[in-house]
């Protein structure tokens, strides 16, 4: 049997942890740059008339009148929340693949043999919930496109399942199959869901009624794999260990409009070293450097302006000095004076493993092998904090173009400084 163990709401339900004033109350949490609603609790879904994905200036006046809180994106408290429900999950089983940062699959082969599987699944809940405070459901099926049924019928009927649903038959298999629209399977896209209401597929268990022949032709091995994991032969297999990422990259608007290239280089160069941190920690080396840079598309006043470019390193490498030298030259090539740039992006491709990578006769090598500074520096920065050693090219004017985040809570689990405090 497999779990899939979700966070509800997990971004707002990681908010409201650490403010007991706004438990049962209406809160949602905005996008980069506090642009548009990206998450909500069940409180605030519940008020229609406020969508997600809305930009926030448009509703400003709504979210007010209904008492609704506002938090920017603290994305270090909700990674370092999240790693603290993995950690307990691993209690549970000894494979736990993470799915997302709010979901994870459990192998409980072997390991739910004193009790059943809706106490082990309660238990599961109820642990998460005490070291923690989040919520979470729990579906529990003999595959995983099953267990993500579950997992919907869990926090569909709250009130009948308790969080916690587990497909242990083949009556309920059927009964949840009937009762999934094929839009909401997991896998099935919009395309294929299309296609399929074509034929006449509206459920989850009409799509188990296909013939198998006629779904490897329409939908591939892919499709193939689902329609045999509905019918409950797992085929999906378990990744403990996530695949190393192809492509590494990141790209923040500014909190203004930026005309002045030194702060643009700033940002691009702090950028940089966050992708290279990254592709050390898997072990790799990128071979190339991808610099894009924009205005906001959506001015009506602002001249348009748009380029990217990538550069060809001699040698693979994730020396976070060599990288941010690659990217700024690559920035002054596609730059242009006279504009109002809202977003510079970087990205890191061609990626290899640090222990393959092949020389170049007309380099160096010790310029592109010698680690031991950026070494350093990771260790520094696990010790004492993120960014506090950094390469002088990413400045001291954070302030002037980082993303705009008035409403940003605490990061209480990370940071001594902003650790939460209790009057008595």
């Amino acid at each position: 049997m497999i779990a899939l163990v979700d966070c509800n709401s997990f971004y707002a339900s990681c908010e409201q942890v650490f403010r007991p004033d706004l438990w049962n109350k209406p809160v949602v949490v905005l996008s980069n740059n506090d642009g548009c609603i990206i998450a909500a609790n069940k409180q605030a879904k519940a008020l229609t008339h406020i969508p997600l994905y809305e930009p926030v200036f448009k509703i400003k006046k709504v979210l007010g009148e209904n008492g609704i809180t506002c938090f920017s994106s603290n994305y270090t408290l909700y990674g370092d929340m999240s790693q603290r429900v993995i950690n307990i999950l691993r209690t549970f089983s000894p494979l736990v693949e993470v799915y997302s940062i709010d979901e994870s699959f459990l192998d409980l082969s072997g390991v739910c043999h004193t009790t059943s599987y809706t106490d082990y699944g309660q238990e599961i809940k109820n642990t998460v919930f005490k070291h923690t405070g989040l919520p979470v459901g729990v579906g529990i099926a003999p595959t995983k496109v099953l267990a993500k049924l579950a997992n919907r019928i869990a926090k569909k009927k709250t009130s009948e399942t308790d969080q916690v649903y587990v497909i242990d038959s083949e009556e309920k298999r059927i009964e949840a199959l009937k009762s999934t629209a094929i839009k909401d399977v997991w896998g099935i896209g919009r395309k294929h869901a299309k296609r399929l209401n074509a034929v006449g597929v509206v459920t989850a268990y009409h799509f188990t009624q296909l013939p198998l022949h006629w779904v490897r032709k329409q939908m591939t091995v892919v499709g193939e794999r689902l329609w045999n994991e509905l019918q409950g032969d797992p085929c999906i297999d378990f990744m403990t260990e996530p695949k190393p990422k192809k492509n590494i990259g990141t790209a923040k608007s500014f909190g203004k409009r930026l005309e002045n290239i030194s702060l643009i280089e700033e940002a691009c160069s702090y950028y940089i070293a966050e992708v290279a941190e990254v592709l050390r920690s898997q072990k790799s080396c990128a071979t190339y450097v991808q610099v894009f840079l924009h205005t906001n598309y959506h001015s009506k006043t602002d001249k348009q302006y748009s380029n990217s470019i990538t550069s060809t390193l001699a040698i693979p490498t994730n020396n976070t000095f060599i990288l941010i030298t690659e990217a700024k030259k690559a920035l002054h090539a596609i730059y242009k004076p006279g504009f109002r740039y809202k977003k510079v992006g970087v990205c890191l491709s061609g990626i290899v493993p640090e222990q393959y990578v092949q020389g170049n006769l007309f380099e160096s090598q010790n310029r592109y092998n010698d680690a031991r500074l950026v070494d350093t520096i990771d260790r520094l920065n696990s010790k004492f904090g993120k960014s506090k050693v950094m390469s002088g090219s990413i400045g001291t004017r954070i302030k002037e173009w980082e993303l705009i985040k008035e409403e940003r809570s605490a990061r209480y689990t990370t940071q001594w400084h902003e650790i939460l405090t209790i009057k008595t």
